[in-house]
């Protein structure tokens, strides 16, 4: 063989090696001091962090077993998500660890096999665990995954009505208007109803809803169908001549009425988001203009129902089995959702409608009841906290932390910033590829690969995110520093190189459709 070929195989050979080294983790269970307690994880899908009844965000949405859980348990206030899309938040979840280190980068990235899901940490402690719905990690079909005992599952997306299933390794269709929210939850309360005291349970009810396409049960169908629509203030800044005009401008004003509003600064408006109001994801031209904006809107609130309900249906199952006592009850949302916001809808970016996810822990005598936490929780803290439930120390590969101290109230060191990041995709290319930091009230956005302009944004004076304070001189040094910090983060974890997936299909937005 040539020395150069050598070279080459030599160099593959050990990068290879060290790949499988630095993600294979032993699966070894060291305890803590903490008493194992059941976990029943419930997660949604593209649930926003204020659409719940409590937060009064959508005046006439009712949501009362969530509304019980933020009033008798904890409301984890300014909760985000490391990267806002289904599969890498989702694997995130599952590992404890960023997007760039698991490298399920967007919904179409294989599943890495040496990855290791905390409830493989779980069974080797003795927990029985189920898994039940949406599973959709890097195009996996509906097989049985590692870590769980039970398995029910769909492909992809799934269906809202008469849905597939795979259980337990064998397909399973319902028919008769069978609806998946209700499905899942009562085939969850099944099997905890089949388990005795003798060990304990992880369960991990994983909802279709509410993503799009938005299907309502049919007991919740059309029931907000003549409420008024809240369009966000910001939902006109970026109209052309042919755009749509939402609302009363005297609330949601145009760019051209506030270009000299010292409110705003319509002239830093990133060139992507102008472009992208006119796309799948964005209010002028929304799902190619398959639905329109206030038909949307209530479709998803209605939508959302099913789910409160199946969160009522677990307390309720707990409270009358007598085992509320010694289990924890997670609501969780896997991104966020614009609902105009910027003139967009969807998620992926990282302003605080798409980054912030609803985040809700219940256990009665166990947490705290009626507290509101401030601090910075994001999904990467999940698999520690959980395992630190379980009385099970957090493995070494795992980048979050466990805030299960906080949640009883102890007074505990906590991090102040929340990192940001998500790569460009082929299927949806009108958001560009993000990275950002939040420190404290301040916020930082920086679009690597384009020419186009960075963001900055004080929370605390600006929430709405209406005013880019990029170019203000005051702000400059704390910029340059919050850049460097989101540097540092990339380069200690390992994050300094973008993971690159092989493209095979042609383009399908608007612009581009069917080119290479």
């Amino acid at each position: 063989m040539p020395v150069k070929n050598y070279l080459l195989f030599l160099f593959i050979v050990i990068t290879v090696i060290n790949a499988h080294a630095q993600n294979n983790t032993s699966l070894t269970v060291e305890r803590n001091t903490n008493k194992p307690l059941n976990v029943i994880f419930i997660l949604s899908d593209d649930h926003r962090y204020d659409f719940m009844g409590f937060t009064g965000k959508v005046p006439w949405l009712q949501t009362p077993n969530m509304d019980k859980m933020a009033r008798e348990g904890v409301w984890i206030k300014n909760a985000s998500v490391t990267t806002s899309l289904c599969s890498p938040s989702r694997a995130t979840i599952l590992t404890g660890m960023y997007a760039h280190k698991h490298t399920v980068v967007d919904n179409s990235s294989p599943l890495p096999p040496n990855l290791i899901f905390f409830p493989q940490y779980l069974q080797q402690a003795g927990y029985r665990t189920a898994f039940f719905g949406k599973w959709h990690i890097g195009e996996a079909d509906n097989s049985p995954q590692k870590g769980f005992d039970e398995w029910e599952s769909f492909r992809g997306q799934g269906v809202y009505y008469n849905p597939t299933l795979n259980i337990n390794g064998k397909e399973k269709t319902f028919g008769d208007s069978t609806y998946i929210t209700d499905l899942l939850t009562n085939n969850a309360i099944d099997w905890l109803k089949k388990q005795d005291n003798k060990k304990p349970f992880f369960v991990y009810l994983s909802h279709k809803g509410v993503h799009a396409e938005f299907y309502p049960a049919k007991k919740y169908r059309d029931v907000y169908k003549d409420e008024p629509i809240p369009y966000p203030s910001t939902i006109n800044l970026t109209v052309s001549d042919s755009s749509i005009v939402y609302g009363n401008t005297n609330q949601c004003p145009t760019g051209a009425m506030v270009k000299n509003d010292t409110n705003y600064n319509i002239a830093d408006i990133p060139k992507w988001v102008y472009k992208q109001r006119y796309s799948w994801h964005g209010v002028d031209y929304m799902y190619h203009g398959q639905i329109k904006f206030d038909d949307f809107y209530r479709r998803y609130c209605e939508t959302l129902l099913s789910v409160d309900e199946s969160i009522g249906k677990i307390m309720q199952y707990l409270k009358e089995s007598g085992r509320d006592k010694n289990t924890i009850i997670i609501y969780m949302g896997d991104n966020g959702f614009l609902m105009g916001e910027h003139g967009l809808i969807d998620k992926r970016n990282m302003y605080e409608e798409s980054m912030k996810i609803p985040l809700l822990v219940y256990g009665s005598g166990i947490i705290e009841q009626g507290k509101t936490l401030e601090e910075i929780i994001q999904n990467i803290d999940i698999a520690p906290t959980i395992l630190d439930m379980a009385g099970i120390k957090k493995p070494q590969q795992m980048q979050g932390e466990s805030f299960y101290p906080l949640l009883k109230g102890e007074n505990v060191a906590w991090r102040n910033k929340a990192f940001y990041e998500y790569y460009w995709e082929y299927a949806f290319p009108q958001t560009p590829t993000t990275f950002g930091v939040r420190d404290g009230d301040y916020k930082f956005i920086f679009y690597p690969g384009i020419w186009d302009i960075n963001e900055f944004y004080d929370l605390k004076t600006d929430p709405e995110e209406k005013k880019n304070l990029i170019r203000v001189t005051a702000y400059q040094p704390v910029i340059k520093k919050m850049r460097a910090e989101m540097y540092d983060w990339l380069q200690q974890t390992g994050g300094m190189q973008i993971p690159l997936k092989r493209l095979e299909d042609k383009k399908i937005d608007n612009l581009y459709k069917n080119t290479y």
